[in-house]
């Protein structure tokens, strides 16, 4: 870490670390700033984002849109988040898994890489819903070590205990050697009171004048969290976890910004940076501004985009009003990997309606079987999830809407 590349502020606060790392330093970070930052650098990055939020509230206030809590999304965070981390799987084998219990192809690696990220998205199902119901009060120490135990279960190679702060030196960079590294976090024995200084930031206890707004609190909380660098691994994770369970705790739809960190990666490390070595926290904050404006744009695009996607499934046969078939195509957006009994369940019929339903919806090119199996078979819609898992800021392609097959008759 070269000192030259920190700012005064920061140097102030260098802390030499325990052996063997005694001839380099570590940052103990100062708490987050009790005065809200200046936006003035990004203020129109700022607003957008706060305008882009105004129109979120507006439709799950006003609309109830499902899409807005759909279960499709955080699996998408879990695998993007994993990603920037170096977990690989894809949101297909996620969705296979929890719908199947089979196994990913591609060997032991590519079963474990989609078992972690399975982990991270159950992880979201528990605690977004108790930071909605808690409010600021949900963020303490016990919180976060249960993230990190949560998204590092079935991390074997994990050297310490999941949940535990970590004991030892770890630096960021260098290839594996402190010499090189581009960022030393906090030394052992300062981590449990930088996270406190964290945790308090997030209850808003170290507020002194106006709160600051939900973009600030985001982009200022992550950039601590992460210069803290409270565990030996799996921080990126847990900090990026927080982000949603802090926008629920302050009442909004929690948006889940990972994919677009991942499609903008060298701008989140250059955001984390300017803040770890200078404290220029208005850099962060125009960085979440912006993933937050584009992850907006991106979940209405993708909501659009399954309406229409809705529409041509209706066109391919005269579905009757209320049939299992036609009901299925409300749930496909949610479950585009699907069994016959996981749709029984959520329409609430019989096996064999539904597999009636499946049938149908094969027929027309709505579902795929993938499994070859003659049970428990695994059935995708391939034009969903095209447009769920496209690449970020990719524009949705659509299949051409096709004239009602009128041969097929109306459905049962």
């Amino acid at each position: 870490m070269k000192r030259a590349e920190l700012s005064h502020e920061v140097r102030q606060t260098l802390k030499r670390l325990p052996p063997p790392f005694e001839a380099h330093y570590g940052v103990v970070p100062p708490p987050p700033p009790s005065a809200s930052p200046s936006v003035i650098q990004v203020t129109a990055r700022h607003q957008a984002a706060l305008k882009a939020l105004a129109k979120l509230d507006v439709l799950a206030s006003e609309l109830r849109d499902p899409w807005l809590v759909s279960r499709v999304l955080t699996r998408r965070e879990a695998v993007s988040s994993s990603a920037i981390e170096g977990t690989n799987s894809t949101l297909d084998e996620l969705l296979a898994v929890e719908e199947s219990g089979d196994a990913v192809e591609g060997g032991d690696e590519r079963k474990k890489a989609t078992e972690q990220v399975r982990s991270y998205a159950l992880s979201l199902d528990t605690f977004v819903p108790m930071a909605r119901e808690q409010g600021a009060s949900v963020f303490t120490e016990p919180l976060v070590r249960d993230l990190h135990r949560a998204v590092m279960r079935g991390e074997t190679d994990y050297r310490d205990i999941p949940g535990e702060l970590r004991r030892t030196v770890v630096w960021i960079g260098g290839r594996g050697d402190i010499a090189y590294s581009t960022y030393n976090p906090a030394p052992p024995d300062d981590v449990a009171r930088c996270l406190a200084d964290n945790l308090a930031y997030l209850r808003g206890e170290l507020d002194e004048t106006l709160p600051p707004s939900i973009i600030t609190r985001l982009a200022v909380a992550h950039a601590h969290f992460e210069a803290t660098h409270p565990f030996r691994d799996g921080n990126g994770r847990v900090g990026r976890l927080l982000l949603p369970l802090a926008m629920a705790a302050d009442g909004q739809v929690p948006l889940y910004l990972a994919p677009y960190m991942e499609a903008n990666r060298p701008s989140y490390y250059a955001a984390l940076q300017a803040t770890q070595q200078r404290l220029e926290w208005h850099e962060m904050i125009g960085f979440v501004a912006d993933a937050v404006t584009g992850t907006v744009d991106e979940l209405l695009a993708t909501r659009q985009a399954l309406a229409d996607l809705r529409t041509i499934w209706a066109s391919r046969r005269r579905f009757r009003a209320g049939s299992a078939a036609r009901r299925a195509l409300d749930i496909l957006p949610h479950y585009p990997v699907i069994t016959i009994g996981r749709l029984a369940v959520l329409l609430n019929v019989s096996w064999p309606q539904a597999g009636q339903a499946v049938e149908q919806l094969v027929r027309v090119g709505i579902l795929t079987e993938r499994t070859g199996y003659r049970r428990n078979r695994l059935f995708v819609a391939k034009e969903a999830l095209s447009v769920i898992n496209r690449p970020f800021a990719e524009k949705p392609i659509l299949p051409e809407q096709q004239p009602t097959d009128q041969r097929s008759g109306p459905s049962p």
